[in-house]
């Protein structure tokens, strides 16, 4: 049996019940990335984490740990570590950085280049799928122009927080 979904109480009229909207968006981004994790692994046996890095890496020219950190909103220590296992798999590359010999350039292999182009298929149909199925293209561009504002008015509250 299904489990039974809980009903949110009524929020009064106009008012906008953003402890609904966080656990709604927090519950969206739990049950969509198990959904598109469970895919890549059966497929492809590849951790959501890593294909998201090698994402980043494929799309970053002179890519460094740091613009990894930078891109997936998470420490340089995570990062290290799943570069290193993303290494470890022959699917990425160190080489030192010119610019700067306290960093190292991460690159694809030729083996990670061809996990990625496969992966990234299987990513999109389960996107297409999840997503696609319940959002017009309209509704799609208008969530995540939504996201991304609300996206930088929680970094903004962050660095205010930082400077206070």
């Amino acid at each position: 049996m299904p489990p039974r979904k809980q009903v949110p109480p009524p929020a009064a009229a106009g008012v906008p019940d953003l402890k609904l909207l966080f656990s709604e968006l927090v519950r969206l981004e739990t049950e969509l990335w198990d959904a598109v994790e469970r895919r890549l692994r059966a497929d492809h046996g590849l951790p959501l984490p890593n294909f998201e890095f090698m994402q980043v890496i494929a799309r970053t020219p002179n890519c460094r740990v740091q613009d990894i950190a930078t891109a997936l909103s998470i420490t340089v220590g995570g990062t290290s570590k799943i570069v290193d296992r993303i290494e470890a798999a022959g699917q990425c590359a160190r080489r030192a950085n010119p610019d700067d010999r306290r960093s190292s350039i991460v690159e694809l292999t030729p083996v990670g280049k061809r996990l990625l182009a496969r992966a990234t298929a299987t990513f999109e149909d389960e996107l297409r799928t999840r997503l696609g199925a319940a959002l017009s293209d309209r509704s799609a561009a208008q969530f995540t122009r939504t996201l991304t504002r609300l996206r930088a008015a929680v970094s903004s509250a962050d660095a205010g927080q930082r400077t206070a």
